[in-house]
């Protein structure tokens, strides 16, 4: 890597960290914190929320003094603005979240506005690779919106409706799986890492798109300090949702290269995959109801600390998202099968373990 990459990735650690620093400071003075008052949560003490906020300062920061860089390849300036206001979008309520414990329907709200937020950006996915050969084109079935800026506005429906779900899904998965010290924080963090590797390398360079990953990564990192179990400050709402929802967003502007981001987070969705179909079999609210049948809670039921269900977590996303760089389709299609085994076998041993206990 050149000095320019490693001198990035020391100021996005820093910054995050000193924001993250005092932004805990101020969520303690307001009293937003979270308290052990159910069995999901296992900390003692008050623990302040709104380190989101930090990561988000952190990263759009850095990419307001590197906006040269991100504007030297095909993203436009509209692009990064639709990102932006998004992410600002799930801050302001992940904080009004942390504070007055907004109901479900209000939470949904604010991914829903950052998802379109993207979208009213003109971010698309053009095509996307056929597995079997050649590409799928999106983009051919469009409506004309809006006539702006001497040029008509489309709703580009394959697209828009995919990036729409997409983002969706990111930010709910990352939401979900917030229940363990550092543990969404150090998976997304090895997801920039990854795309940052992808871009980088010479097949497929696109320096713009490295540098917000690698800035995502180092604002990751920066915050993982005082994230660590035992963890000193949470991402609150607005920042579990912030970090799906710009691992998502990389993913698409950096090609649509999305099975990148699926190989990174594979366990973890197809967890939460399986505990929504769980809680809907149970006649429960999937987004209402809480309990510790996550796989990282099931993993710290079978003995595994908090450091080391979050370390195997990390192994998950490190070890795929790796092999994505030197996989084709087929290959990759190949690995999300080898974790789609692996994830029904983990569903089908502890389930086997649950009958056992009746």
């Amino acid at each position: 890597m050149s000095i320019l990459y490693f001198k990035i990735l020391f100021i996005s650690i820093l910054l995050s960290a000193v924001f993250t620093f005092l932004i805990r400071k101020l969520a303690l003075r307001l009293r937003i914190v979270d308290k052990p008052n159910s069995e999901r949560k296992f900390h003692q003490g008050e623990i302040p929320f709104l380190g989101g906020v930090a990561i988000y300062l952190a990263f759009f920061i850095i990419l307001y003094f590197l906006r040269s860089y991100l504007l030297s390849g095909n993203l436009e300036p509209h692009h990064w603005l639709g990102f932006f206001v998004g992410a600002t979008f799930l801050i302001i309520g992940g904080a009004l979240d942390d504070k007055y414990n907004l109901p479900a329907k209000y939470q949904l709200i604010f991914p829903f506005l950052a998802a379109l937020s993207v979208i009213a950006g003109g971010v698309e996915i053009a095509k996307i690779t056929n597995p079997l050969g050649g590409n799928l084109n999106l983009n051919d079935l469009k409506i004309p919106i809006i006539y702006f800026g001497g040029a008509w506005h489309y709703f580009v429906i394959v697209s828009d409706v995919l990036i729409f779900l997409w983002l969706m899904g990111m930010m709910y998965t990352t939401k979900l799986l917030d229940g363990v010290d550092g543990l969404v924080t150090g998976v997304t963090g090895i997801g920039g890492f990854i795309v940052f590797l992808f871009t980088i390398s010479t097949k497929y360079y696109q320096p713009d798109i490295a540098i917000a990953a690698l800035v995502l990564t180092g604002a990751c990192a920066g915050f993982l300090i005082f994230n660590w179990n035992p963890a000193k400050i949470f991402l609150g709402e607005g920042g579990s949702l912030l970090l799906g929802f710009a691992l998502g967003v990389l993913a698409i502007i950096s090609g649509g290269k999305i099975a990148i981001a699926l190989l990174v987070m594979a366990i973890p969705i197809m967890d939460v995959i399986w505990i929504i179909i769980r809680r809907l079999r149970e006649g429960k609210n999937p987004f209402k109801y809480s309990d510790r049948k996550h796989l990282h809670f099931r993993l710290q039921d079978l003995g595994l600390s908090v450091k080391q269900t979050a370390l195997v977590y990390y192994a998950f996303a490190l070890i795929f998202g790796l092999s994505a760089l030197f996989l084709q389709s087929r290959g990759k299609i190949f690995a999300l099968a080898i974790l789609v085994l692996i994830m029904i076998s983990l569903v089908v041993g502890f389930s086997y373990i649950d009958k056992k206990k009746i």
